[in-house]
């Protein structure tokens, strides 16, 4: 299984929660969303531990298993299919909430998150 992390779900792997962590050691491969990773890091620049938290990212990055999605012009055409249909149905989302959709559905990967927003995308596979 391709498992993407939301930024809920890094936080739930760094703090050793055992049904993250399984996920995350059960995955084939583990994808960090370039948003997700963006706010992780305005989170360390506005906590009080910012330079620990960056070396345990840049760790978990380093990581053979994790790849970092990156957004392409593929990537364009499942936001703005995923925008279209959440402005639809009235239930607009966070725009990195679409970005890391997007991804996933992109690459066809299970999504780890906690974060009830993603319920509205009812075809967005999530663990």
């Amino acid at each position: 299984m391709k498992l993407a992390l939301d930024t809920n779900a890094y936080r739930l792997v760094m703090e050793g929660n055992d049904d993250a962590v399984n996920l995350v050691r059960a995955a084939e491969i583990v994808l960090m969303p370039v948003p997700v990773i963006a706010e992780l890091r305005y989170g360390f620049l506005r906590g009080t531990k910012g330079r620990r938290n960056e070396a345990f990212l840049v760790r978990f990055l380093d990581q053979p298993r994790v790849e970092v999605l990156l957004c392409d012009e593929v990537t364009t055409h499942h936001y703005a299919l995923l925008k279209d249909q959440l402005k639809r149905q009235g239930t607009p989302i966070p725009i990195n909430d679409v970005w890391i959709a997007a991804l996933v559905v992109q690459h066809a990967a299970v999504l780890l998150t906690r974060d009830c927003d993603f319920d509205h995308l009812p075809q967005l596979p999530r663990a």
